[in-house]
């Protein structure tokens, strides 16, 4: 079975990688009941011939699963189905639907202290950043820069409370960031959306800042639901957050 040529439709069909196939396929099998809660999965050696995969694949859309709060793995033992169906998923030790209350009450107003009180070194050292997010092509590499430009955000607001917030959360926005890159695609759409509010703090404008981090973070909350609660027909998707209507 070669799932490594799926492909999705929706606004421009994009190529779903082997790992996204992969996922997709297991996670249907648990939802189905294939695989129902107390189940093992089959070891990875199975898995990777029946799906014709490398083992680093097969690791990640595990660890997806995992994330998902579908499986967890008991070193020595295996995988086993712990849910049938996707909930809230967890980055680090927080889960998705807390790390976006938490960064929509700090971030968005962060963005429009920052406007207000940056300094020309906050807005070369954001400059930089994005310049080389939008060069970067290695995944990890980006995501890295991914948690530096929101702890520069934060900088930038010249109160070192919010800087040690974010930098609490910051292993849960690294991993969320992969999750989203990986699976949603995010990383052109989110470079648009730093620049946006990099040039809201360039101009100094307040309502700008706030307006482009809002939009930021309703990206983030409508991608994650679209991966983990995917609309099906009649029933649209209750985004991460449970707040209605928060997504454009």
């Amino acid at each position: 079975m070669n799932l490594s040529d799926s492909q999705t439709g929706g606004s421009g069909p994009r190529r779903v990688s082997a790992m996204e196939a992969v996922l997709a396929h297991l996670r249907g099998a648990i939802e189905r009941g294939e695989y129902a809660i107390g189940d093992k999965l089959p070891s990875e050696a199975e898995l990777c011939r029946a799906l014709e995969v490398s083992r680093p694949v097969l690791r990640e859309a595990l660890r997806a699963l995992q994330t998902m709060g579908l499986t967890v793995s008991r070193t020595g033992k295996g995988t086993f189905v712990v849910a049938n169906a996707v909930d809230d998923p967890t980055f680090g030790d927080y889960a998705a639907s807390d790390l976006l209350e938490v960064r929509r009450h700090i971030e968005i107003p962060v963005a429009g202290y920052a406007a207000q009180r940056r300094t020309p070194e906050n807005l070369d050292h954001l400059a930089h950043l994005l310049e080389r997010m939008e060069r970067e092509t290695d995944t990890t590499a980006w995501v890295a820069m991914d948690t530096f430009f929101h702890l520069a955000v934060a900088e930038a607001a010249q109160n070192p409370v919010f800087r040690r917030v974010i930098e609490e959360i910051r292993d849960a926005l690294a991993r969320q960031s992969a999750f989203l890159n990986e699976l949603g695609g995010r990383r052109e759409q989110s470079n648009r959306e730093h620049r946006a509010i990099v040039e809201a703090l360039t101009d100094g404008c307040e309502h700008d800042a706030v307006e482009a981090m809002a939009h930021h973070l309703d990206r983030v909350e409508k991608t994650l639901t679209d991966i983990v609660r995917p609309a099906r027909t009649g029933t649209p998707a209750t985004p991460v957050s449970g707040r209605p209507g928060t997504s454009p």
